[in-house]
């Protein structure tokens, strides 16, 4: 059962609430996509991407396991096991999984057979919180909540090359105190990238020479921005400790955008980051305001996309 509440006028976007009981009765029915995907206690999920077959796979900041999941019956298993650094952003490409390292300051690729490593980029060796990641362009885009840069991996051919490079941010987008550059994710017409400042809310278009322009977002703001997801001109923002997936219609170049709508749902416990399949959003619960024990219970969960 869907609830809809229409915000003041000056806020120009509805707030619609998911979930409820019958949530759980459906879940519990095989063969029904469930709506709820139990985690391995303690894995403190973060980064999902979802490949064919369907299944998803979801990162773990414990120890950068990865866990996969058929998203047709729920049930899943560890796929491969982490280095001991965190997981964090994960994206998909040419039956490759590329996985942003967090504090480990890496990035690595699986093979999505195996879960075999591929290859392990170090992207830094000073402090650093690898945070998430696109491809566009030929290349795998990776943001750095720490340091005002991205690391470009050039995929000419869609072979892995032998090392990263590191672009300098330059222009609006000014880090401070905090987690800064998080979410990154193409522009409607291809050419830049848009990533999002958890800290400050802002978001930018940021060419593929590093310079970042602010995005109109006609005061709005995407404070605790986290993940994004494009689809045609509709951004998808998940705004994590606000419980909260806020949908955005953009012009073409992606420098100006309207907050058409924000959708929270009762199941949400700060979720992280998304992805999607078919008429659904796939967001794991990351918990941050709960403290993390071996025996913490995590999910992920699906809501229709708005």
């Amino acid at each position: 059962m869907m609830k809809l509440l229409v915000v003041a006028p000056a806020a120009l976007a509805l707030v619609v609430t998911l979930g409820g009981p019958a949530g759980a009765a459906a879940d519990r029915q095989p063969g029904r996509f469930p709506r709820s995907i139990s985690l391995p206690d303690g894995f403190q999920p973060e980064g999902i991407a979802i490949g064919r077959g369907p299944y998803a796979y979801v990162g773990s900041m414990a120890d950068g396991s990865i866990y996969r999941a058929d998203l047709r019956t729920g049930r899943g298993e560890i796929f491969s096991r982490g280095p001991g650094t965190p997981a964090l952003g994960l994206t998909l490409d040419h039956g490759r999984l590329f996985v942003a390292g967090g504090t480990g300051g890496d990035l690595r690729v699986l093979d999505v057979r195996t879960g075999e490593a591929l290859a392990t980029y170090r992207l830094t060796s000073g402090p650093a919180f690898v945070n998430d990641l696109t491809i566009t362009h030929g290349a795998a885009w990776i943001t750095d909540s720490t340091n005002p840069v991205l690391y470009k991996l050039p995929l000419r051919g869609g072979k892995l090359p032998a090392a990263a490079r590191r672009i300098r941010l330059t222009g609006d987008l000014v880090y401070h105190k905090g987690f800064n550059a998080n979410g990154i994710t193409p522009t409607p017409d291809g050419r830049g990238l848009l990533v999002v400042q958890s800290n400050t809310g802002g978001l930018f278009r940021v060419s593929r020479s590093g310079r970042t322009r602010r995005v109109d977002l006609h005061g709005e703001s995407l404070k605790e921005g986290d993940g994004l997801l494009l689809r045609g001109r509709t951004l998808y923002a998940v705004q994590n400790r606000l419980n909260t997936v806020t949908v955005l219609r953009l012009n073409e170049t992606g420098t100006d955008g309207r907050v058409v709508r924000r959708v929270t749902d009762r199941r949400f416990d700060v979720p992280a980051t998304m992805a999607a399949f078919r008429d659904r959003l796939y967001l794991p619960n990351a918990r941050f305001d709960t403290t993390p024990t071996a025996t913490t219970p995590y999910t992920a969960v699906a809501i229709p996309r708005p």
